[in-house]
């Protein structure tokens, strides 16, 4: 783990990729429950360039042993990119603080971490785009639309 100060793990919902979002009627109360954090993303945000963060953490290390100086956060929320979809340009995030290992640890510390927490995403969604294959991304695309040109609009089933 050396050189990594800041841990960043999240699972990502591009949110133009939900067809419909009902909750299904045998669906678990917590499942419930996220689907309804997700159509309030939709609602708030939109589609164009969301994405929805869940099962998310934040880990600040402000020493070089685990088990002193570490403050963990939990995040949710929604992260917005700019119009050619390569670059964070903002996020509306719930962060709870969730564990620490640093017993100097006073509010205005916790506070400020926890503001400390979006700004840190960005920067690793911002790592996350590039990581990605954005170039074949691109390319699925730019077919899709000339399918979808050529046929008059239509492109059938089993894309």
């Amino acid at each position: 783990m050396a050189g990594q100060w800041v841990e960043i793990e999240f699972d990502c919902l591009p949110l133009r990729s939900l067809p419909r979002l009902a909750v299904p009627e045998d669906a678990s109360p917590g499942f419930a429950r996220l689907v309804g954090r997700i159509q309030a993303a939709l609602d708030q945000h939109g589609t164009y360039n969301t994405y929805f963060l869940h099962r998310a953490k934040c880990i600040f290390h402000l020493t070089n042993d685990p088990q002193v100086g570490m403050l963990s956060y939990t995040f949710e929320g929604t992260i917005l990119t700019d119009a050619d979809d390569r670059k964070a340009r903002t996020c509306d995030l719930a962060v709870t603080l969730h564990g620490e290992t640093c017993d100097w640890l006073t509010e205005p510390v916790v506070q400020w971490f926890q503001e400390s927490v979006p700004r840190a995403v960005m920067v690793e969604f911002d790592r996350y785009i590039a990581a990605g294959d954005l170039a074949r991304t691109e390319a699925r695309l730019r077919e899709l639309q000339a399918r979808t040109d050529e046929s008059g609009g239509f492109v059938g089933m089993y894309l």
